[in-house]
């Protein structure tokens, strides 16, 4: 989780040290938003931010939505998903085991976690190949979420929005290129 905190720190310098409006980040286990929440508090402790935060909004496949389903239930807990199955391989945590504390974090950041199917995932993905950013299906959903959060009314096309691409579509080798090649979208 600590090594996790050095994502916000790099956003606080790069934002000018004023976060974003809302973070729209891919979430799995769940550590990744633990640990920039801690470096927001962190930040604001030394005083190079001040108290205002991001929303926090994490983005799941709809093949494997944990948190999504405890939020939508009202709860802390997550349960189990079961017979999970999607292209993004590191959205596929079905039993992530940070789920408290990072339902607590969505809540207190007045965010939120939403799905996005596997079909959405590869058809941001080929916009964002045309942008030149060859993000990894896990990156590709965030810009899939905020699609979904735009016409939702729950991100404004005025706010300072942040997608986090987690890494590269090349770590996902042939595998992925046969899905983006021969998918009819």
């Amino acid at each position: 989780m600590e090594g996790k905190k050095t994502m916000e720190y790099e956003i606080a310098e790069q934002y000018g040290w004023e976060p974003p409006d809302v973070i729209i980040y891919p979430l799995g286990g769940g550590t990744g938003i633990i640990g920039m929440w801690k470096a927001f508090e962190e930040l604001e402790e030394v005083g190079l931010i001040g108290t205002d935060r991001p929303r926090m909004i994490a983005v799941q496949s709809s093949g494997c939505c944990p948190f999504v389903r405890a939020i939508e239930r009202g709860s802390y807990k997550v349960e189990e998903f079961k017979d999970p199955s999607t292209i993004a391989n590191d959205l596929c945590v079905p039993k992530p085991y940070s789920s408290e504390v990072t339902i607590s974090v969505i809540r207190k950041s007045s965010g939120t976690a939403i799905s996005v199917t596997d079909e959405q995932i590869l058809e941001d993905m080929k916009v964002l190949m045309k942008e030149g950013i060859y993000a990894c299906p896990e990156g590709a959903a965030t810009l899939s979420g905020l699609r979904i959060l735009i016409d939702q009314g729950e991100v404004e096309r005025t706010d300072r929005v942040l997608l986090y691409n987690t890494g590269s579509s090349m770590k996902y080798g042939g595998s992925l290129e046969r899905l983006l090649t021969s998918s009819q979208l």
